[in-house]
């Protein structure tokens, strides 16, 4: 099957007529524009391929017999029909690049699956930013693989890992913290973390993490170490004394450095925040920026999260 991208961008094309949106004005600087998505299967257009209507998309029969799941516009997650197998999904990746992960979740795609972008437009800043998603979508990676996310308070590092795994096919979160009653504002952050993750997610509540690391297949997203360390002081009693857990962290660290799975672990950057005032906010600090390093060291990757935005670490 050969499929023929004649144009990959929303129907107002990218960038958008008029648009003064930051995205649309970095193309126009550059002299470049995506014109609207027009599709040719097997040198046909699609419109005039057989397809069969489902919801969000088509299912698409090409003229040399192959299959393609076709997303309709933005924002649409194409449903597959009852036991097919697709030779290519064209989809809104952009958008929705958990669909991907869903379908491949489903078998529906399979790494034999042709997947590319299609309805691409001003939602994403740039075509460097869309080329660097995709290298985490199109070929979502197995393990054994670990990356430590590192960022201030609100600075985007969980939804930076959240989006890296998007498009896996099996994905089992680690939840290290726990809602709280006295703590409406805490518990208001966890619902926003669990609407945000895929439904279709494994999701574990729990602090042994040397037991989650040593067992898990697919792909594991721990969030977070921060939140990990503060629990682990408090299973112990040690605040007046933190460094009572150091073996807790060692045991993680061994874990972190044996696991077969592809893990992304969030962790506070404590170097950028202001000295606590306390001696054990002060220990505290010093015991993850301490197990930051160690993770990191262990990690074929590291990335530090600033505004949103991905500085990858040598």
């Amino acid at each position: 099957m050969e499929i023929d991208l004649r144009g990959v961008a929303g129907p107002d094309g990218w960038p958008a007529s008029g648009c003064r949106c930051a995205s649309c004005n970095r193309l126009r600087a550059a002299g470049v524009r995506y014109a609207p998505t027009h599709v040719v299967v097997d040198g046909v257009p699609l419109d005039q391929c057989a397809r069969r209507e489902v919801p969000g998309g088509w299912d698409v029969t090409g003229p040399r017999g192959g299959r393609v799941l076709v997303a309709s516009g933005p924002g649409a997650r194409p449903e597959p029909v009852d036991g097919a197998v697709y030779d290519a999904a064209l989809l809104d990746l952009v958008g929705c690049p958990d669909h991907l992960g869903r379908l491949r979740h489903t078998g529906a795609v399979t790494p034999a699956t042709d997947v590319r972008a299609v309805h691409v437009d001003h939602r994403i800043s740039s075509p460097d930013e869309l080329e660097r998603r995709l290298k985490y979508w199109l070929r979502p990676q197995d393990g054994p693989y670990r990356l430590l996310l590192l960022g201030g308070a609100r600075s985007g590092k969980s939804a930076e890992a959240e989006l890296r795994l998007a498009a896996h096919p099996r994905v089992t979160y680690v939840a290290t913290g726990s809602t709280a009653a006295d703590d409406p504002e805490w518990n208001a952050r966890i619902e926003a973390h669990r609407k945000r993750r895929p439904s279709w997610w494994r999701t574990e509540e729990t602090t042994d993490l040397a037991r989650v690391l040593g067992a898990a297949e697919g792909a594991v997203l721990v969030d977070g170490i921060g939140t990990w360390l503060a629990a682990v002081i408090d299973e112990a009693g040690a605040w007046d004394a933190p460094d009572a857990v150091q073996p807790r962290l060692d045991e993680l660290v061994e874990a972190w450095r044996g696991a077969s799975a592809h893990v992304v672990a969030v962790s506070d950057e404590v170097g950028l925040s202001l000295v606590p005032a306390t001696s054990s906010g002060r220990a505290f600090r010093d015991l993850l920026g301490r197990l930051n390093q160690r993770l990191a060291a262990e990690s074929e990757e590291a990335a530090l999260v600033v505004a949103g935005r991905v500085l990858e670490l040598g």
